[in-house]
């Protein structure tokens, strides 16, 4: 039969045997398809580029523009062409780039394809699309690419992170500071245990509720604001449509009116001049908020200025929307055709501009101009103005005068938020305010970032790093001390042994192994925890100083690890006999490159603590981005020699004595007579010297390992 047959798809939800990020790995059955490369399928090639052109981008073995497409037409096997196909499904809907891999498994027909994952199920939907796909060009039959690209993007527009958020993550991430994703929504850790952050969109864990409160109040905030010396329009409270206009007399006209409690522009109309314009405006307002508040009318454009941490870091200036008369055309015609068309606007975060409607405060703008509505003809030539404040589209941040971005930073300050969105009205955002009577007409918490990141007019501007610098100042990385171990041997009493001298050192530590789940000495969770979710849970836990994880070979080839870097890695020893068939680890190689994981993601400023005796863990050395301590009982090896040769550390054993030597120097660190775990079987000794050399890695003196090792006793 010629099918592709998804035997079964895995998640590995961090680093793991093919790369550092989270991945699918789908186990396929090609059937017949084994013997009948692309190269013999006619007209496979001709389909295949024309449904997917883009597909010329992948470089492929041939490491060349075109690379992948030149295998298909030499002839390449299907597992590998729903490799590429998937990514670049995933690349369509708006997750560029990725990670691939196509490798044949021991029965013949059966594949791993292992393609990367920033969303477990846009990346399923995109496997099955990419199969449907090759099958339907393999066939000869028709297959609705277009219709397959909008269903992933809804996917991706659906579960994944929005733009704002995710250009903070990816700030972190280029500050390698780890990210974990806490909800369905944007709510996102950054860092681990203690160390973590939180953010939510544009508003961190330092963003205040009093604040938060204060900025939805904008009489309150105004009333804040004044005595400090911020310009502000004057204007008050009104409670109908008659104190309204009393207002506005007071005031003097124009004035705008507005939802004292309302958000992203709903119900405000700016620039009213008449009684009839003023109380229909307030019964709008009204529907928008729980108040209604009038205010001067400040002459100039609305300028938007992004405040982190007291700096402004971006400013953006609104745009006019208006369209012109063909004398044919009704205003709405005329606003699809001349204003929505622009690709840049849309109703995902991912389009800089919004769709432009016929609302309330634009009905009225059209009636002051003599249009009963949109279904109005204007004249052929005749500017028709839609809206006066549109989106904020024209990046002006190296406009900004100093003392305008002071006086916004002052407002951000004044109300108590650490990240907020100042509107300022102003002729001029390169002069002072006073200048020009220009005003900060609100201070908002929770801004939008994406017409910074993406404004229709000028260059995008760096706000997620700015919000990462002011969460993890200098080189803070949100980071605590993570210790993994894994190995067919010891790897339980090893990590036990550690979570206990770290614990003696004042550190509240978590422990996730095969004993159970621990926070310090209690017992959080019964039973086997040396799994990818319990160890996840430690690193969420912003209790935790510490975090020590047992990774056994089984939850490397079938979760991944739950962290992405680690101060600590620790091997204990490889046994080579001990394969994974249910994982699809069926020879030594693979085997290897699964436990090669817990060093491949050792910190460059970390430490790998590796069994000196063991030839293959030893060799893990050369893998490691940062220190190697090793660990033998037999003083004498070669290796260890070579070693301290060159100024490495190692824990060995002479006579009775557990020694701590770093390139000529040797320390005595305990006598293993006072230890009680060698009292009790001298099998103990190798996880008794790697726990050692993790705490050692640690930075903890010798007296509380010596103490530590000395009062330990296995439960």
């Amino acid at each position: 039969m010629k099918s592709i047959e998804f035997l079964k798809i895995i998640h590995l939800r961090g680093p793991n045997m093919w790369t550092y990020r989270p991945v699918l790995e789908a186990w396929i059955d090609i059937g017949e398809l084994e013997d009948c490369p692309s190269n013999t399928i006619p007209g496979f090639y001709e389909r295949l580029s024309a449904w997917l052109p883009s597909l010329i981008e992948h470089r492929c073995s041939y490491d060349e523009r075109g690379g992948f497409l030149r295998r298909v037409e030499e002839g390449t096997w299907p597992g590998h062409i729903l490799e590429h196909v998937t990514l670049e499904l995933q690349n369509l809907a708006g997750m560029p780039g990725g990670f691939g891999k196509a490798r044949e498994m021991d029965k013949r027909g059966h594949y791993k394809v292992v393609v990367r994952a920033w969303h477990e199920d846009v990346t399923r939907a995109a496997l099955h699309a990419a199969r449907d796909l090759v099958m339907a060009a393999i066939e000869d039959r028709p297959f609705d690419v277009a219709a397959t690209v909008e269903m992933l993007t809804d996917l991706v527009d659906d579960k994944c992170l929005g733009p704002s958020t995710a250009a903070i993550v990816d700030a972190a991430d280029a500050r390698d500071i780890p990210a974990i994703r806490l909800s369905d929504a944007n709510l996102v850790q950054l860092g681990y245990g203690a160390k973590s952050r939180r953010i939510w969109t544009a508003e961190t864990d330092r963003t205040g509720a009093i604040a938060e409160s204060i900025s939805r109040d904008k009489d309150l905030t105004k009333s804040l604001l004044l005595p400090c010396g911020v310009p502000v329009p004057e204007g008050r409270m009104v409670d109908s449509p008659a104190d309204a206009w009393e207002a506005a007399q007071e005031i003097g006209l124009p004035v705008v009116i507005k939802p004292y409690d309302g958000n992203h522009g709903h119900g405000v109309f700016i620039n009213l001049t008449t009684r009839e314009e003023i109380e229909t405006a307030y019964g709008v307002a009204l529907d928008e908020g729980s108040g209604v508040m009038i205010e001067r009318s400040v002459s100039g454009a609305e300028h938007r200025l992004l405040v982190v941490g007291g700096q402004l870091v971006a400013a953006t200036k609104g745009d006019m929307v208006s369209v012109t008369g063909d004398g044919k055309s009704t205003i709405q015609q005329l606003i699809d055709s001349q204003i929505n068309s622009d690709p840049r606007r849309g109703t995902t975060e991912e389009h800089p501009l919004n769709f432009i409607r016929l609302d309330s405060a634009a009905r009225l703008e059209l009636a002051r101009q003599g249009f009963g509505g949109g279904d109005a003809v204007p004249p052929a030539g005749r500017t028709v103005l839609i809206q006066r404040t549109g989106n904020h589209a024209f990046d002006v941040t190296d406009e900004v005068h100093p003392e305008v971005a002071r006086a916004a930073s002052l407002a951000a300050k004044i109300v108590g938020l650490d990240i907020a969105g100042i509107d300022v009205v102003a002729e001029d955002i390169a002069q002072p305010l006073e200048t020009q009577k220009g005003a900060i007409v609100e201070v908002n918490a929770g801004p939008s970032l994406l017409m910074h990141i993406k404004p229709a007019v000028g260059k995008p501007r760096p706000v997620g790093e700015a919000i990462v610098a002011h969460l993890f100042p200098h080189e803070d990385m949100g980071r605590i001390p993570v210790i993994g171990i894994t190995g067919h041997r010891d790897t339980t009493a090893v990590a036990q042994i550690v979570a206990r001298l770290l614990q003696l050192d004042g550190r509240r530590t978590g422990l996730a192994c095969a004993a159970g789940l621990y926070l310090d000495r209690r017992q959080i969770q019964a039973g086997d925890c040396a799994r990818w979710e319990p160890a996840r849970r430690l690193l969420m836990n912003r209790a935790v100083d510490a975090a020590v994880i047992e990774n056994p070979p089984r939850t490397l080839a079938g979760e991944g690890l739950a962290y992405d870097r680690c101060q600590v890695g620790v091997v204990t020893a490889i046994d080579n006999a001990a394969l994974l068939p249910e994982h699809g680890i069926e020879t030594e190689n693979q085997l290897y490159k699964v436990l090669r994981t817990q060093i491949d993601v050792v910190l460059p400023k970390g430490v790998a603590v590796l069994n000196a005796e063991d030839e293959t863990v030893a060799g893990l050395a050369e893998l490691c981005d940062g220190e190697v301590i090793f660990f033998a009982a037999d003083a004498a090896l070669p290796l260890i020699g070579e070693h301290r040769r060159k100024g490495g550390r190692a824990l060995v054993v002479r006579g009775s004595q557990i020694v701590l030597t770093a390139g000529g120097m040797e320390a005595p660190l305990v006598d293993m007579a006072t230890v009680p775990l060698l009292q009790e079987s001298t099998g103990h000794l190798a996880g008794i010297l790697a726990a050692l050399g993790a705490g050692w890695a640690l930075g903890l003196t010798p007296e509380l390992l010596r103490a530590g090792i000395e009062t330990y006793t296995a439960a």
